[in-house]
C-alpha cells in the first residue's frame, strides 16, 4: 500500500515509560503486552501506518513496537520514525545516522519507510545529512516535522542539488489549533505534492469526547494540566461535536478527526486500546459536508482557546 493513500495513521507518543513517555506526558504506562491485541487489532483492520520516534521515551516507544509487528511481513508495514534534534550523540561522525540505526535495531528492521527531522531546531546543520540515508536504502521518504513554512521551504532548497525531496511534514493540527490553515502551509502543501500528517487531532483526548469538566483528564499527567482548565470554554465546541456525531451515528473523536481528514490531512491518532482502532477504522467513510466543517471552526474559534505547544515551530 502507498502511505500516501493511507487515511489515517496510528501514533505511539503514549507507549512505554520515561523521558517524554507514556507516564510522563499521557499518565499511562504500557508496554508489549498490553498492545499486542492493539497492534493485531490495527493490521486485521488495515491499518498499517505506525508512527513513533525515539524521544517517545527514550527509545521505548520504538521498542515495543518492533516487538509488536514481529510476527508480521516486514512489507506489509508502513513505519515511521524521527530524528530528535537535541536528543544527538554529538561524539558520532553522523548523528543522524547513528540515532537511525538505533531506531532500527529497536524497530527489527533495516529500513524506516518515513524518517522525520522532528524539530526546527538548527535547519541548516541537520537536513544535509538525510540524502545519503534515501541513497543508502535505509530510508523511503523523508519528512520534516514541527517545522513552519519558511523553514520547509528552506529544507526543500538545502536539499535540492541531492534530487531528494521532502515528501511529508508532520505538525499539530486540530479544531484548536489551525495555524497550518490561517498560513498557508496546508495550501502549500497540496500544491507540492506533499504529504501533511496531522498530529493531535484529538488535543491528547480533550476532543474525544470521553472528558469534559464533569470528567477530567488525569490530574497528575502533563495533558491533565494542560487541558483540565480549558473544559470550561470548550464546553459550546464540545456540545457541537456531539450533535454532530449524532448525526452520523459516531463518536466525537471520528468527527474531530474525519474534520482533520477533510481537511486533507492525514491523522495521526494516538492508540492504546482495541476499541480505538476499531473508531479509527470507521472514520474514513464518514465526510463531512462543508457547513459542518464551518459550524466545528466557528465553535473552535468562539472558544477562544489555543494550544499551541511550546515546541511548535517558528519561522
Amino acid at each position: 500500500m502507498n502511505t500516501k493513500d493511507a487515511k489515517i495513521a496510528l501514533g505511539t507518543w503514549s507507549w512505554g515509560s520515561g523521558m517524554f513517555g507514556g507516564d510522563a506526558v499521557f499518565g499511562n504506562t504500557l508496554g508489549a503486552n498490553d498492545l499486542k491485541a492493539v497492534v493485531d487489532a490495527a493490521l486485521e483492520n488495515h491499518l498499517n501506518v505506525f508512527d513513533t520516534a525515539y524521544a517517545y521515551g527514550i527509545g521505548e516507544s520504538e521498542k515495543i513496537l518492533g516487538q509488536s509487528l514481529e510476527p508480521y511481513n516486514r512489507e506489509d508495514l508502513i513505519i515511521s520514525t524521527k530524528f530528535t534534534p537535541g536528543m544527538q550523540d554529538d561524539t558520532a561522525k553522523n548523528p543522524v545516522k547513528k540515532m537511525l540505526d538505533g531506531s532500527m535495531e529497536r524497530l527489527g528492521t533495516d529500513y524506516i519507510d518515513i524518517y522525520w527531522i522532528h524539530n526546527s531546531v538548527d535547519v541548516e546543520r541537520w537536513t544535509p545529512y538525510l540524502p545519503d540515508l534515501v541513497k543508502a536504502g535505509k530510508v523511503k521518504r523523508v519528512g520534516v516535522s514541527n517545522h513552519s513554512l519558511e523553514q520547509l521551504k528552506r529544507v526543500q532548497e538545502i536539499l535540492e542539488p541531492s534530487g531528494v525531496k521532502i515528501s511529508a511534514i508532520q505538525n499539530h493540527f486540530s479544531l484548536l489549533y489551525r495555524s497550518s490553515i490561517d498560513d498557508g502551509l496546508l495550501d502549500y502543501c497540496k500544491e507540492n505534492d506533499i504529504q501533511f500528517f496531522s498530529y493531535m487531532v484529538l488535543e491528547q483526548g480533550a476532543l474525544s469526547g470521553r472528558y469534559d469538566e464533569n470528567n477530567l483528564l488525569p490530574a497528575d499527567s502533563q495533558r491533565g494540566k494542560t487541558y483540565n482548565p480549558l473544559f470550561p470554554a470548550l464546553r459550546s465546541l464540545l456540545t457541537g461535536l456531539r450533535a454532530v456525531a449524532e448525526k452520523y451515528d459516531a463518536s466525537v473523536a471520528q468527527i474531530a478527526t474525519a474534520w482533520a481528514i477533510g481537511r486533507d490531512t492525514t491523522p495521526i491518532l494516538g492508540i492504546t486500546k482495541v476499541e480505538q482502532v476499531e473508531d479509527a477504522a470507521k472514520v474514513a467513510s464518514i465526510k463531512l459536508t462543508e457547513q459542518e466543517v464551518s459550524y466545528l471552526e466557528q465553535l473552535a474559534v468562539n472558544s477562544g482557546v489555543d494550544t499551541r505547544g511550546g515546541w511548535e515551530g517558528q519561522a
